[in-house]
């Protein structure tokens, strides 16, 4: 395994990570574009390079609003410069966006086919995380808290604020969930088919059924072993490897369960008898840990923080990392052009938000709307920022302004 790359990554810097997020192309539910006939309004939709120039965009009235993951959305209205009009669930057509899949967990052919039991293992460790950060949510949200920030402020520009009171505010938009069901499954081939309306993919997927794609896409049997063995509350012990295993994250509360699996160890590793226990116990962001099992040592962890789900992949195509916290559409990408990766189940779901300035008229999505028209009307039409063209949510922001009835329109 190849490490020389994944030293260099190590060292990205916070914010330059945090900025990149889960810039994933296309949605959930890629379907056509809404056929709805467009009124009067336009509506600007900007890109701002990832969402950590957006809330100074805000704050500097240069944008009208956002849309962008989490802890991102909860950022203006504990600074005073905007509010949350709608959460990315509730986004219209009523009930299209409810629970989409946003990240998923990964791994190599390799390791799932050479070392199934320590994949079954590491599975099991993030279904336990869940399960706690689900049952614990404030002190979750404190550890993740810890681990972006050291707890201490979020700053972009002028402005600053508490990570831990961002991070309590967006613990509650974020669905952390794991079964990969046959419903959250079909979910995921709607991205492969938005993916091919924007010409994304080449290789395996371009064409493929549906069973085909389920097929390049997806191993479940982790997650079966998994639930299986936490189910027996026996957890099997790989034999040991030799060799570092590379684990890819993003700086972003969505991949909160390796961040609570770690900072809670003693935990996991006393009730369950599984735990991936940090060399350095005082650090608030490790880089390296041991996989426990039954108290014994069989993996030594290289937790590796990439800048967006594309470099994660990378990694994983040169076998630099074997594990991987991403979004869903950046794993599609990699499958379709044959990079051995397999998902084996869903991280979260949901997780953004549109903002708008804090003298905004909208208070909810209708009022939006006539804002929008209104402003549209005297020659000055929204300015509406997403965090990349093709990503989860510049596609859902599009597809949601045009079944209102407003047009879209790059700038």
């Amino acid at each position: 395994m190849k490490f020389s790359y994944v030293c260099a990554i190590v060292g990205v810097l916070f914010c330059a990570a945090l900025i990149a997020g889960c810039i994933n192309p296309a949605p959930p539910s890629g379907t056509p574009t809404p056929t709805t006939p467009a009124s009067a309004g336009t509506v600007i939709v900007t890109y701002a390079k990832g969402t950590g120039p957006m809330p100074t965009l805000l704050g500097t009235d240069q944008i009208d609003g956002y849309i962008a993951w989490q802890p991102f959305v909860e950022v203006p209205p504990l600074v005073g410069i905007g509010k949350v009009l709608i959460y990315s669930g509730d986004l219209p057509p009523a009930g299209k966006w409810k629970n989409h899949p946003c990240c998923v967990f990964t791994a190599t052919d390799g390791m799932i086919k050479g070392n199934p039991e320590l994949a079954n293992a590491m599975t099991a460790a993030l279904i336990l995380s869940t399960r706690y950060l689900e049952e614990h949510p404030d002190e979750s949200a404190e550890i993740v808290a810890d681990w972006l920030a050291g707890k201490g402020n979020f700053t972009y520009g002028d402005i600053s604020v508490s990570s831990v009171e961002v991070l309590k505010r967006a613990f509650p938009t974020v669905k952390f969930v794991n079964e990969p069901t046959d419903g959250w499954m079909d979910s995921n081939i709607e991205f492969v088919y938005a993916l091919r309306d924007l010409n994304v993919l080449t290789g395996s997927l371009q064409n493929s059924t549906d069973s085909e794609s389920k097929e390049i896409l997806f191993d479940k049997s982790p997650y079966v072993a998994a639930k299986s063995m936490i189910d027996a509350r026996n957890i099997v012990a790989p034999a040991p490897v030799k060799d570092p295993v590379g684990v890819g994250y993003l700086m972003s509360d969505h991949h909160a369960a390796l961040f609570v699996a770690i900072k809670k160890w003693q935990y996991f590793n006393d009730t369950y008898g599984i735990a991936i226990k940090p060399r350095d116990l005082s650090a608030s962001r490790p880089d390296t840990a041991d996989l426990l099992v039954n108290g014994k040592p069989v993996a030594e962890l290289k937790l590796v923080s990439g800048d967006a789900g594309p470099q994660l992949m990378q990694l994983m195509a040169t076998d630099n990392i074997q594990f991987a916290l991403v979004g869903n559409p950046p794993a599609i990408s990699a499958a379709d052009k044959g990079t051995p990766v397999k998902i084996i189940m869903a991280i979260n779901s949901e997780g953004s938000g549109v903002v708008v300035t804090e003298d905004s008229p909208a208070i909810d999505w209708n009022s939006f709307v006539t804002w929008a028209k209104e402003r549209s009307a005297a020659g000055k039409p929204l300015k509406i920022a997403a965090p990349g063209k093709g990503s989860i949510q510049d596609v859902m922001i599009r597809y949601s302004l045009e079944a209102s009835g407003l047009s879209v329109k790059e700038g």
